[in-house]
């Protein structure tokens, strides 16, 4: 463990170096450089406090060894300690230049939906608000980053407040949406979706199966993940150049998703769980999402777009058979991540109610923090009001049109 320009395991504290040597220390991030020097502390943590699946330990290594290094982007951890030398607070950060200023934000970039600490049980009694954003600041100033960036935020996850979205917070542009699931798989499908949508659900079962056996499948070996992953690559290359959009999906992207769907899986905790629906050997849907004990997070997903399976919707079908599987785990909460979306709101029955942090550390950075706030503003209003959002979408679609022709 190396502190960022200091010596090795020293710590960022308010106190002044001076202080009489019978004092007790006072509170300060250690800053770790490489993850991997405190992966045994991160995983025992990840599971003794509160830890969403985008922070695991095999989420965010396969993030900052697949992505960090070819975009220039350096990784550091934040980890507080208690007076016993117990973790309290650990923070994985992607240090990145943008508009002229140094911005510290969340490992995971686009491909986390949820963004947030790992935090001990109880952790807002013991250290309050304007205490951590005093140790931030101080923390913020050794990494020499100008500003905080923290978007997404829950308020709280599995019943403990996030005490990063209590500082100086706005509204998240989009929610999240979520499926609180129950021990009866039947009773929880009931909820999802309607008596009507099950039984057209039911209607395309027998219509798929007259095109061959249909198989559930998931990434269990490193040859199902291969196989899932090849589906899904293959048809979201060719959705995407159908639309004329340029695709996510490719370079340090497809090596992050293989790294996290193979990293913990001779465990069987894979950092992504793949899930796919095969009519024969033909996949015809495909699903991954960040996973841990508790709750299964919808990442992406993918179908084959050919007529012969698209019109029964096979990806409802598989969406179905994921959500069962989750009851049948025993796992929370199955969600279907960030953004505005028919299907999500129709299968969901709750929301994440999200908000991002902004906290300036030099000039340069309150500059940037002002106009990166009235810009959220401005994508939320967007965003929640329907004649703007139609607007947009339509914007999107002639884009796409003319990049076509």
């Amino acid at each position: 463990m190396t502190g960022f320009g200091f010596a090795d395991g020293a710590r960022i504290s308010p106190a002044s170096s001076s202080a009489p040597a019978h004092e007790a220390p006072q509170p300060g991030f250690e800053v770790v450089e490489d993850p991997a020097a405190i992966e045994g502390l991160w995983r025992t943590f990840e599971i003794e406090g509160v830890c969403s699946p985008y922070q695991r330990f095999d989420w965010v290594y396969a993030f900052v060894t697949a992505l960090a290094p070819r975009s220039r982007l350096r990784a550091r951890v934040l980890l507080l300690r208690d007076e016993s030398g117990r973790p309290l607070l650990l923070l994985p950060l992607i240090l990145r230049r943008g508009r002229g200023v140094r911005i510290a934000t969340f490992a995971g970039g686009k491909q986390a939906n949820f963004n947030l600490p790992i935090v001990a049980r109880g952790f807002a009694s013991r250290v309050a608000a304007p205490d951590l954003k005093t140790l931030l600041l101080d923390a913020g100033r050794a990494l020499g980053a100008d500003v905080f960036v923290f978007v997404n935020q829950p308020r709280a996850w599995r019943g403990e407040e996030n005490p990063l979205g209590f500082l100086d917070n706005v509204a998240s542009p989009s929610q999240g949406f979520k499926l609180t699931l129950g021990p009866n798989a039947d009773q929880t499908l009931a909820r999802a979706f309607s008596s009507e949508t099950r039984k057209k659900m039911r209607k395309k079962v027998r219509l798929l199966s007259e095109l061959g056996e249909q198989r559930f499948l998931q990434g269990r070996a490193p040859e199902d993940v291969e196989t899932i992953l090849a589906a899904f690559f293959e048809q979201k290359d060719a959705r995407f150049r159908e639309a004329g959009i340029q695709n996510p999906f490719e370079g340090e992207a497809q090596d992050f998703i293989r790294r996290a769907c193979l990293a913990g899986l001779d465990r069987g905790e894979p950092a992504i769980e793949l899930y796919a629906l095969a009519i024969g050997e033909r996949i015809v849907a495909t699903f991954g999402g960040a996973a841990d004990r508790w709750r299964l997070c919808g990442m992406f997903n993918s179908f084959d777009n050919n007529a012969d399976v698209n019109r029964h919707s096979p990806g409802e079908l598989l969406l179905a058979h994921i959500i069962r599987v989750q009851c049948e785990r025993g796992r929370e909460v199955f969600d279907l991540g960030v953004g505005e979306a028919r299907y999500k709101s129709s299968l969901c029955d709750d929301v994440e109610e999200l908000v991002d942090t902004f906290l300036p550390v030099t000039v340069r950075g309150k500059a940037y923090a002002t106009t990166i706030r009235q810009l959220v503003a401005c994508k939320r209003f967007v965003k929640q009001t329907a004649w703007t959002w139609r607007a947009v979408n339509l914007l999107r679609a002639l884009k796409a049109a003319l990049r076509r022709s």
